[in-house]
């Protein structure tokens, strides 16, 4: 029988957390092992607890979510973080990214998206909800984006589709038997070529081209 994905919830308001609890109590593929109200208690409970993924949002007392998942990630880099959150304009996904969660989702989307997004990152995924990570002038850059990834090199390739699934750069390095300094030297070519500075910007582009499921 396989495991459950044990989860902690991160949020400073009881009545949200009791919600997640009523709407993951349905899946049977998921435990929530701990409950948190602000950044400090979910660093100290992630500790405590054997955690397969953090569910956090963005807006709390003290160090706040963005704070609390750069602190997290800091003592472990393998750390799965999932943001829910009513933020869901472009930056703040941007800056949840850069600080190491693995995926994002806003409060409004689909209930039943909540347990995808926690599967496809217990997974070692990257989930970015759609619409969240869209291009600022409101055009598609899609025939761009293949004609700059049509033009990698096969290794240029290799090194963007794991980047844009969410592996370190070491996790790259071991995959692929490379240096660690080649794969970052790879990572910034990759990201000067497409013109963008983020792993969720990174992911964005895999989902829309169908290189990854979102």
């Amino acid at each position: 029988m396989k495991s459950k994905i044990k989860i902690i919830l991160v949020d400073d308001h009881a009545v949200v957390r009791a919600g997640f609890r009523m709407l993951l109590g349905t899946h049977d593929t998921i435990e929530i092992v701990a409950e948190a109200d602000r950044g400090e208690q979910a660093i100290q409970l992630m500790q405590e607890h054997a955690v397969d993924v953090a569910v956090m949002d963005l807006s709390m007392p003290g160090l706040g979510g963005l704070e609390t998942i750069r602190r997290i990630c800091q003592r472990d880099s393998k750390a799965k973080i999932l943001v829910f959150s009513v933020h869901d304009e472009q930056v703040y996904v941007n800056r949840a990214i850069a600080a190491g969660a693995k995926g994002y989702i806003s409060k409004n989307s689909a209930a039943a998206n909540l347990a995808m997004a926690i599967e496809h990152i217990a997974n070692g995924e990257i989930y970015i909800e759609d619409g969240l990570l869209k291009d600022q002038t409101g055009k598609s850059d899609v025939m761009d984006y293949h004609a700059i990834i049509e033009a990698f090199s096969a290794r240029e390739f290799d090194v963007f589709r794991l980047l844009a699934k969410g592996m370190t750069v070491h996790k790259v390095a071991e995959e692929l038997c490379l240096g660690y300094k080649t794969v970052a030297n790879y990572g910034t070519q990759i990201r000067n070529k497409l013109k963008v500075s983020t792993l969720a910007e990174l992911a964005h582009i895999a989902v829309i081209l169908g290189l990854m499921k979102n």
